[in-house]
């Protein structure tokens, strides 16, 4: 799959592709035209990468890059940064300090590539200083971080890019059409014969090999998150990449992996990520948010 957008016709649909913010992308679209699946593709490709550019944290020139780099000077940010900063306090708030965007900077001394590399409890003592919402001032449109200090947008921008690019396409067709940016999806309606799109469940002890089931999607926002591919292992004990943000260490207990279809991906996505957070708790937090759920 390349950056460059390719369409080819499968069985009754158009399947495009491409890659974006570091993952897989495809619109799988239920529609006889060509013309206007070519059309549909170009609008998922041209969002996915505008929304890359603008809030990756791994380039320069952008929002968050500016934010990152203030060392401690105010910034004032635009109306749609602002909202994706409103959503990460509401859902800080929310999870009582688990879902913290300020706690990627913990990624200096966690490196999960599945090695046995566990860093030393005094290595993650001394980032904890610069991680925690509380710790920044952010009044509508002026955000000021202490220095050292580094928001990371990644928890929720592909979620965010998927619901974006769905109000775009709903534009031209309101049904036929399920976008999948590397696992996050979100279906505008059924199949064109009124069949819901087959959407698999990923076995995390197998991924991308195995699917325990199968998702039947018509509309909503469906996300995962798990360990499967992000882990460290070490002594027979596995290092979940979902880190509590007020301990610095992988959360204990949590699933191996957890599936919501809510009515955006936006919200899926923070769903998924919220129950990870609960550890042991994941099931139950899940069904109080009375949503569809796999739990594994």
């Amino acid at each position: 799959m390349t950056d460059s957008p390719l369409l080819i016709r499968e069985a009754g649909y158009w399947r495009g592709s491409f890659r974006a913010m570091a993952s897989p992308c495809e619109l799988l679209i239920a529609a006889e035209d060509r013309a206007l699946a070519e059309r549909l593709l170009l609008v998922a490709h041209t969002e996915a990468r505008r929304i890359e550019h603008k809030f990756s944290r791994y380039r320069q020139n952008n929002p968050v890059h500016l934010i990152n780099s203030s060392e401690g000077k105010p910034v004032t940010v635009d109306d749609e940064t602002a909202n994706l900063l409103d959503f990460a306090q509401q859902c800080w708030e929310i999870s009582e300090g688990k879902f913290d965007i300020t706690s990627g900077v913990l990624r200096e001394v966690w490196r999960f590539d599945g090695s046995d590399n566990v860093p030393e409890p005094d290595a993650v003592a001394a980032i904890l200083p610069r991680v925690g919402w509380d710790k920044v001032i952010w009044q509508r449109p002026v955000i000021t971080l202490r220095p050292g200090m580094e928001i990371d947008l990644g928890g929720i921008g592909k979620e965010y890019a998927v619901d974006q690019t769905a109000r775009l396409i709903l534009r031209e067709l309101r049904s036929g059409v399920l976008i999948n940016f590397g696992g996050d999806l979100y279906a505008l309606g059924p199949r064109s014969e009124g069949e819901p799109w087959a959407v698999g469940v990923d076995d995390p002890d197998a991924t991308g090999v195995n699917q325990i089931g199968a998702v039947n999607l018509s509309r909503g926002g469906l996300a995962t998150s798990g360990d499967a591919r992000r882990f460290l292992l070490k002594d027979g004990i596995r290092y979940s990449h979902i880190l509590d943000p007020t301990t610095g260490w992988p959360v204990p207990n949590a699933p191996r992996a957890v599936t919501v279809i809510a009515d955006t991906c936006l919200e899926a996505g923070m769903l998924s990520t919220m129950a990870m957070l609960q550890g042991s708790q994941a099931r139950e937090f899940l069904e109080a948010q009375e949503v569809k759920f796999w739990c594994l």
